[in-house]
């Protein structure tokens, strides 16, 4: 009977309670075993009841009516966009064609030019004549052309706008487009460039869809490939594929019917896709893994389940827990992009971690001892094994050893990859920067800001009235918008022509080229000339002119240039309050989770110097354009701006996977009595393999962004990839055990572990009293009548 008990004693762990596996409140962990054996009991309900849900989500996002929720920008250019949806309508679409000789007869101004003032009227007469589709054609032939003509003479400038309602608009752009194609066709020997609002976004949208195309036809079969390798059966690998799809699915799901009061956009999908497959195969991994050990030390499935529930499924919960928690400091941004992102990130991660301790579990009930079945050649049977790693091992056993040599210089390893993010300068990419010049309409864009700066995609100057809606029609305001063409002559280069103003509504959108279209300090030099000198001074004389009588105007600068300067200012100055918020929230429940200061401080270093190391290795490659021929990118000086902060918050949340895994293994072998260093070592060399196999899966993941031809997408696919890297191996491998050898005993403080171990001991010569107390009462009462 002791020996039965003693094993039950090694299932439980010691004392049947402190297992490894974080604290965290009891009512939790009992919570977390209550949820996961019910669904091994009712494995039948638990696996329809999750499908059920995913079908609820797909079917609540088609059957819910409404418009979805728009974003608003930040800043200046928010307030203009608000004013724009006041009126119920937009500025119509404005394109431009550059019009050039492509021989050296390029020497010749444009005046004295007839091929080029004949392929200018071909072109004005054919869109002309396109009835209904443009509108405002204006060519250096006509009024004021000297204003179409670039400063060196050389090129010449048509505008014109799409006509009609904005849901012709698409059509129109077509019929224009073709327009221009016909007039290129019977002018071969000039160029026509076409780049403006329409063609510009629409070259973005395709190469976002064909960037995500590629993606998927990539990412998809090499997770498989990887997980097959993984696990060595296809039935096991099968498993984490199905929860991070219906995951996702049903994420997607209630995504859609949140998106009726929170901004959505096509970041955020692709994000949720991202998170879904990495934490699905994550959390599948620890616990197919522990599953495999218990069962292979000699449980039932049954058994095996429960103690995998109690430590691993902890694990995920709390994991899971952090990661939504570190997600949510993306809102003290308090852009409208970083809601929905914010929200699909967080719901895509509890999907997850719910589905890991219920249909998860049920699945392997399900399946049993068959989740091995369907080995893999070679490979399967060491794979189905669970065998400790011996690699790791050794690692481990070189770095507690001597772990300030090897931990020392790991940090330093770290601290030099960390150096170059010490310049790091925040800039958005512009489509000129992001796209190649392969694509028509950015070497159109490229030509054009080089004959005609910032004419590609102009600053977008909004009037309106304080309290008179009809105040931009007065004499004053005309007067003023029409100086903007003398005051744009005297700036220096930083404003240019040509210069339009439309009425949109009761507001009135005047069009300013800027020096640079792009977001470069060259365009934000010129943004600020305008929004700071130009405007006030032009301006406000007519809103002083009219205020006695109709309460004077007001204006605000928008446009892509203005955008990209007002959300970086708006990162810039809360990325402090994010970063303290992720800190200290990590910093609490890692103390809660592991009662232990010294780990929770160790922890929030280790993860800040792999963070680190990732802005070094991003600023070296992108912003000072190393690898660019292998990665097939071109440098534009910057690193996107919102790129680090979205870095910063998902590695932070997504370690905190891998370190909670490993840690709870090392604390599992504390409490059970080993020294810190057996510990160490028996903690690392069971759990680094399932980390770097999740490492491995979520690398080629993200690494799969770096063959997309979007720069921004390049440099999230180097960062993460990089980062997550650095975090299985020389973190979790190599820092983390030398951290904790040597905080030695203050890893774990000592009244937690004698408490534990004392309640283990105690338990367990009660038990042993108890037993042996019956044993002799049995034999007395077996003992012949006297």
């Amino acid at each position: 009977m002791l020996r039965k008990s003693k094993s039950r004693q090694r299932a439980d762990g010691p004392g049947g309670g402190p297992d490894g596996s974080p604290d965290g409140a009891s009512g939790r962990a009992a919570l977390v075993e209550r949820v996961a054996g019910w669904s091994v009991r009712h494995r039948a309900l638990a696996i329809a009841g999750w499908f059920a849900l995913v079908v609820v989500a797909v079917l609540a996002s088609a059957v819910i009516p409404g418009d979805t929720a728009d974003s608003t920008d930040p800043g200046e250019s928010g307030r203009a966009g608000r004013v724009l949806d006041a009126q119920q309508k937009y500025p119509p679409p404005q394109e431009n064609v550059l019009v050039q000789t492509r021989t050296q007869d390029a020497v010749r101004p444009f005046a004295e030019s007839p091929e080029l003032r004949r392929a200018t009227q071909d072109l004005v007469t054919t869109l002309r004549r396109t009835p209904g589709t443009v509108t405002a054609v204006r060519s250096p032939l006509g009024r004021d052309g000297s204003r179409l003509v670039s400063k060196d003479g050389r090129s010449g400038l048509v505008t014109f706008t799409m006509a009609g309602a904005e849901e012709q608009w698409s059509g129109h752009y077509e019929a224009a487009t073709e327009a221009v194609r016909t007039v290129q066709a019977r002018h071969p020997r000039v160029r026509l460039a076409q780049a403006g609002d329409r063609s510009l976004s629409r070259v973005v949208d395709e190469g976002i869809k064909g960037d995500f195309k590629r993606a998927e036809f990539f990412s998809l079969p090499l997770t498989v490939v990887i997980l097959l390798v993984v696990f060595g059966s296809l039935i096991a690998a099968a498993i984490p594929l199905l929860l991070a799809a219906t995951t996702v699915v049903a994420t997607f799901g209630f995504l859609q019917v949140l998106a009726h009061w929170v901004p959505v956009n096509s970041a955020t999908s692709s994000m949720v896709l991202l998170i879904g497959v990495a934490v699905g195969v994550d959390y599948s991994l620890f616990y197919l893994r522990r599953a495999r050990e218990e069962r292979a030390a000699g449980h039932d499935v049954a058994e095996a389940l429960r103690i995998t529930a109690r430590t691993s499924g902890r694990v995920v919960v709390v994991s899971g827990l952090t990661v939504m928690l570190c997600l949510v400091g993306l809102l003290f941004t308090g852009l409208d992009n970083f809601k929905g992102l914010t929200t699909g990130a967080v719901l895509v991660v509890g999907v997850a971690m719910v589905g890991s301790v219920t249909v998860l579990p049920a699945l392997l009930a399900a399946l049993g001892h068959r989740v091995d079945k369907a080995r893999l050649p070679w490979v399967g049977r060491r794979r189905t094994a669970a065998d400790r790693s011996r690699a790791w091992a050794a690692v481990a056993r070189a770095v507690v050893r001597r772990p300030l040599v090897w931990g020392g210089s790991a940090a330093l390893a770290l601290l030099v990859l960390a150096l170059p993010a010490l310049g790091m300068h925040l800039q958005d990419a512009a489509v000129t920067d992001s796209l190649s010049r392969k694509v028509p309409t950015v070497d159109a864009a490229v030509r054009m800001q080089e004959a005609f700066p910032g004419a590609p995609s102009p600053a977008s100057v909004v009037i309106w009235g304080k309290r008179d809606p009809g105040a931009v029609d007065s004499p004053a305001v005309r007067k003023a918008v029409e100086s903007l063409h003398q005051r744009a002559a005297a700036s220096g280069g930083a404003l240019n022509e040509p210069i339009s103003a439309t009425k949109v509504g009761r507001a009135l959108v005047v069009r300013v080229p800027l020096a640079s279209f792009g977001t470069d300090d060259v365009a934000n030099r010129a943004l600020e000339t305008l929004r700071k000198r130009t405007l006030p001074a032009a301006l406000g004389e007519a809103g002083r002119a009219d205020s006695e009588t109709d309460g004077g105007i007001d204006f605000a600068v928008a446009g892509k240039t203005a955008f990209a300067y007002d959300f970086t200012n708006r990162i810039t100055d809360r990325t402090p309050y994010v970063f303290a918020f992720v800190l200290l929230l990590a910093f609490v429940l890692l103390v809660v989770a592991f009662r232990s200061p010294a780990v929770a401080l160790m922890s929030i270093v280790l993860n800040l110097l792999s963070i680190g190391a990732a802005y070094g290795v991003l600023t070296w490659v992108f912003q000072d354009g190393h690898l660019s021929s292998a990665l097939d990118f071109t440098s534009y000086g910057g690193v996107v701006g919102w790129l680090p902060l979205f870095m910063f918050v998902i590695l932070f949340g997504l370690s905190m996977d891998y370190h909670i895994f490993v840690l709870s293994r090392i604390r599992e072998r504390r409490l059970a009595g080993e020294a810190t260093r057996e510990a160490v070592v028996g903690g690392v060399a069971s759990g680094a393999g399932v980390v770097t196999s999740a490492a491995v899966i979520m690398t080629a993941a993200f690494s799969v962004f770096v063959v997309l031809s979007a720069i921004e997408y390049k440099m999230m696919g180097v960062g993460l990839a990089v980062a997550v890297l650095i975090d299985a191996t020389l973190v979790r491998g190599v820092l983390l055990p030398a951290a904790i050898t040597l905080l030695g005993r203050r890893s774990f403080p000592q009244t937690s572990l004698q408490a534990s171990l004392q309640a283990s001991l105690q338990g367990r010569d009660r038990l042993a009293r108890h037993m042996l107390v019956d044993d002799r009462t049995a034999e007395v009462d077996h003992l012949p009548a006297p």
